[in-house]
């Protein structure tokens, strides 16, 4: 539905932008990210760990302004998917690692809320995935059983996660192979 958040090329032009040493800053990263995933740190503190642990030479609200424009919307597949939605009737839960700042901003940004029934989000429930907790809370909160359930992600580890829990998965890789694939499923009218 939207491009990665925070991944690793948006903060390759994030150190190319404000000049930040790009080693220092993935190590930071990868020792603190899980725990602001998991909603265990506001944005603030992340980035107080990760890029404002000295003194910068640009401010915090406009390294914020530049994480929240790493994000852009593939249009035509959320279209995609709230046509589907309201032709069958469906129930759509989003399942997401993100820290809650950068979520709520995408879910207000993109009218996100037009698509999603609820957001099991790492920041909310404080697991992240590939743990299949996540999924059997999506289908609880949803009251999906796991075989009546359609997992889309771009991660295929994830997706393999997704099938061993018995949810139909599709390994996203474009939406034209989407509609072929969608085409195999089988809906059951949501309530």
């Amino acid at each position: 539905m939207l491009t990665n958040g925070w991944d690793r090329g948006a903060r390759k032009r994030a150190a190319e932008k404000f000049g930040l040493d790009k080693e220092d800053m993935d190590e930071r990263h990868h020792l603190t990210f899980d725990t602001f995933e998991e909603g265990k740190l506001t944005l603030d503190e992340y980035l107080d760990r990760v890029f404002f642990n000295q003194k910068r030479s640009f401010s915090k609200e406009d390294f914020i302004k530049f994480m929240f424009d790493q994000s852009a919307a593939f249009e035509e597949t959320i279209s995609f998917f709230k046509d589907l939605k309201k032709k069958h009737n469906l129930k759509a839960v989003a399942v997401n690692n993100e820290g809650r700042e950068l979520n709520e901003h995408r879910i207000k940004k993109y009218k996100l809320g037009e698509l999603f029934d609820g957001y099991i989000s790492s920041c909310y429930i404080h697991l992240r995935k590939p743990d299949s907790d996540m999924l059997r809370m999506a289908c609880d909160v949803s009251q999906t059983p796991p075989e009546h359930a359609l997992y889309v992600d771009d991660r295929l580890m994830f997706v393999e996660v997704a099938r061993k829990y018995g949810i139909q998965a599709l390994h996203y890789q474009g939406l034209e192979m989407a509609k072929e694939f969608i085409k195999t499923c089988t809906f059951h009218k949501g309530s």
